[in-house]
């Protein structure tokens, strides 16, 4: 076989790469092997004994004895032959071997007559080189004996080869292991058994101020205040000594202390192993402040109102559920403040949320601490008080708010006069469903007010007209759905850097027999609680697709059509099959189509909610998360859905260029979706100096009323200079669904 020949062989490279980790054909030579080489040359009494390795086009001596050469080329190579076979290779006498009568080591210097090699192979089964013998005499005889004998020495050979392995390998995995501590933005940290540091990245520097040599062999509770170091740093050791093994392999949270004293929380990722017999044990850790604060944000815009920093709706409504749960007793009192509109007409926004603030807290301290105080919206308050089903107490709870709320208001200068009206309704007297408790205490608070206000009226059965009412909203929205009453709008959204239309969002609106138009404020939320949501939901998802696809030949190519869910389609289980029978019947491209989710869709955690919309965005459907930053979605849900673009509240918007809070959350929202890879779009731009500073934060698109209000497809297909003026889709037959969307 040439070199050539073996060179084509399969298993080559493969070979080629043992040998190589071995990296033993330029080291200097090794005493261990030419200790056996001497030893070998001696028990069979030849002249020359030697290890070869056997490169791609060389045959190097690694250690010899008896020879000076120091490499030949392998074509020549007696042990090149001894590799490709797995027993030993004995030649007796080469001046009569066919295979190495003519070779220049036979016919010149050394003059090889007697040959015999072992080949050295590795424990996959690799030949990376030889034991030979050799010697200018031929024999007659190589016993059975002799080639065990060469075998073990050739198994010799192979230890100490296996040893150098293994030393490079560990060499190459901690120059690894060092450049990866030295370069990673995570602190890298190793004990040993006994807790002693025994690395400290210079990531772990910076963290925590103390130098290397500073750290190193001190314990590991050095990074824990000191305050703290009775608990934490036993299970430090514990984790040292591999005790904990509860916490290997997990992320651990702990508060950690700076070399200057400051506190900050970190993330340990910990790990474990064997060095030596004894246990060691590695963290990574990661300074988590940064996220901490973002999610402490979110987490209190989603319970807190941010103006008063009272308990929101959605957390009033909540603790309502809390309190009544099990048929237990009660109060919801509504509150709201006489006047209000009035101050802040005249005196502006920044007075009137001053008035608000001073409100919150005097009502809080008025309800006391076993009340839930809560900002229902705009100027409106509600308290629930667990226990209390005695309409006296209740009703004296309420007066003692009015009282209280109706002092006067020192603002900026100012003396501010208002009153303020109170509705209360008791659990399980008026009702035990948490929505209905709240309609009977809006009944009975616009009773107060219609009866002059600053003044407590109880909840009694003919205050249900108001629940009445409500009731006749959702049967007239049922009748809607039957008539087709339903009509949709779009709103233009547009590129921020040039203006350029790129889609817009459906928007419903009821042309309502009687009042007119109305817009989804005055529907919406009776809408989806009704059995009608889905129903109409898809009936918009088919309008909303048939109009774009229109639009799309009609002049805009790339237009795309923003379509809001409701839960009530992610509750009926299909509605994955129902958007691909959408856009197989109206001819529009997946791509085309973006399904606007909200914060009470994604915090279900139902499983069938992040499944579906996984196959909606494997189909080429874009998912927005609708007013992001308004409540709490944690950093780990942006992860976990299959999110394409974040959209920017109206609300954070409209301060962007006076509250430096609301500065502060548009431009978190924007780099969280840069860094989670995602789109970004702010609602509600109506100045040009909100467009520029969004655009200048790095917002790619935009929508609102400096580009455009919602407006019926006819209207927007003439602003556009659209061919086609809309598409005719009737609201009958199996589709019919809901499109929520931002009142605008």
């Amino acid at each position: 076989m040439t070199v050539s020949d073996f060179s084509a062989s399969p298993d080559e490279e493969a070979r080629l790469r043992a040998l190589a980790a071995h990296d033993w054909l330029d080291a200097p030579p090794d005493p261990a092997l030419a200790h056996i080489a001497e030893l070998a040359a001696r028990l069979f009494g030849t002249p020359a004994a030697f290890v070869s390795l056997v490169d791609r086009n060389r045959q190097v001596f690694h250690a010899k004895v008896g020879i000076d050469l120091c490499e030949t080329a392998r074509d020549i190579a007696f042990c090149d032959r001894t590799i490709a076979q797995d027993d030993l290779l004995v030649v007796l006498d080469a001046a009569h071997d066919p295979r190495f009568h003519d070779n220049p080591l036979v016919t010149g210097e050394p003059f090889i007559r007697f040959y015999a090699g072992a080949p050295l192979r590795t424990a996959d089964g690799h030949a990376i080189g030889t034991l030979c013998l050799a010697g200018p005499e031929p024999r007659t005889v190589f016993t059975e004996a002799d080639r065990r004998t060469l075998s073990d020495l050739a198994r010799l050979a192979l230890d100490r080869l296996e040893l150098r392995r293994v030393e490079v390998a560990r060499r190459t995995l901690q120059a690894r292991f060092e450049h990866v501590a030295a370069t990673s933005p995570d602190a890298i940290i190793c004990a040993d058994s006994c807790g002693q540091i025994t690395v400290w990245s210079a990531a772990a520097e910076r963290l925590f101020g103390h130098t290397v040599p500073e750290a190193l062999g001190r314990p590991v509770a050095l990074i824990i205040p000191e305050r703290m170091r009775g608990g934490n740093e036993g299970d430090l050791r514990r984790i040292a000594s591999a005790a904990a093994g509860g916490l290997i392999g997990r992320t651990v949270e702990l508060i950690a202390c700076h070399r200057n004293g400051d506190e900050f929380p970190i993330e340990l990722s910990l790990s474990s192993w064997r060095e030596e017999g004894h246990a060691a044990f590695g963290a990574i850790v990661r300074d988590v402040r940064q996220r901490r604060a973002v999610e402490d944000r979110l987490f209190r815009l989603a319970h807190l109102d941010p103006l008063t920093e009272l308990p929101n709706r959605a957390v009033l409504r909540g603790r309502i559920e809390a309190a009544i749960s099990g048929g237990r007793s009660a109060a919801v009192l509504m509150i709201d403040l006489d006047g209000f509109k009035e101050v802040n007409d005249a005196h502006g926004h920044g007075v009137g949320d001053s008035v608000l603030q001073t409100a919150a807290r005097r009502l809080r301290a008025s309800v006391g601490p076993d009340g839930v105080t809560a900002r229902f919206g705009g100027d409106e308050f509600a308290v629930v008080l667990p226990g209390v089903g005695d309409p006296f107490v209740a009703v004296s709870t309420a007066e003692a708010a009015i009282a209280a709320l109706s002092q006067p208001y020192h603002v900026e200068g100012s003396i501010l006069r208002l009153g303020a009206s109170a509705g209360v309704v008791l659990s399980p007297a008026h009702g035990a469903l948490e929505e209905d408790l709240l309609i009977c205490a809006d009944a009975a608070l616009y009773r107060a007010k219609a009866d002059g206000r600053g003044r407590c009226r109880l909840f009694t059965p003919e205050m249900r007209e108001a629940a009445q009412r409500h009731r006749a909203c959702r049967e007239g929205l049922h009748r809607a759905v039957e008539r087709g009453e339903f009509v949709l709008h779009y709103q233009p959204q547009v590129r921020l850097s040039d203006g350029a239309l790129t889609g817009a969002e459906a928007l419903i609106r009821w042309q309502h027999p009687e009042l007119g138009l109305l817009a989804p404020a005055a529907f919406l939320a009776v809408l989806d609680e009704g059995p009608d949501a889905a129903r109409v939901g898809d009936w918009v998802l088919r309008t909303a697709c048939a109009q774009a696809r229109a639009w799309r030949d009609g002049g805009l190519p790339s237009f795309q059509i923003g379509v809001n869910l409701c839960a009530a389609q992610f509750r009926r289980g299909d509605l994955v099959e129902r958007v691909g029978s959408v856009l197989a019947e109206t001819g529009l491209a997946a791509g085309a189509l973006e399904l606007e989710i909200t914060e009470t869709i994604i915090l279900r955690h139902d499983p069938g909610v992040v499944a579906a919309l996984l196959a909606l965005r494997a189909m080429g459907v874009g998912i927005a998360f609708d007013d992001y930053g308004t409540g709490y979605a944690s950093l780990s849900l942006l992860k976990r859905f299959p999110l394409s673009r974040l959209k920017i509240d109206r609300s954070f918007v409209s301060g962007l260029c006076e509250d430096q809070q609301d500065a502060a959350v548009v431009r978190a929202v924007i780099e969280l979706s840069r860094s989670f890879g995602l789109e970004v779009i702010a609602e509600g731009i109506e100045t040009d100096e909100q467009r520029r500073r969004l655009l200048a934060k790095g917002c790619q698109e935009a929508q609102g009323y400096l580009f455009g209000r919602p407006m019926a497809a006819d209207a927007f297909a003439v602003r556009y200079g659209l061919d086609d003026q809309g598409v005719d889709v009737t609201q009958t037959g199996d589709y019919p669904s809901h499109t929520s969307v931002n009142a605008a």
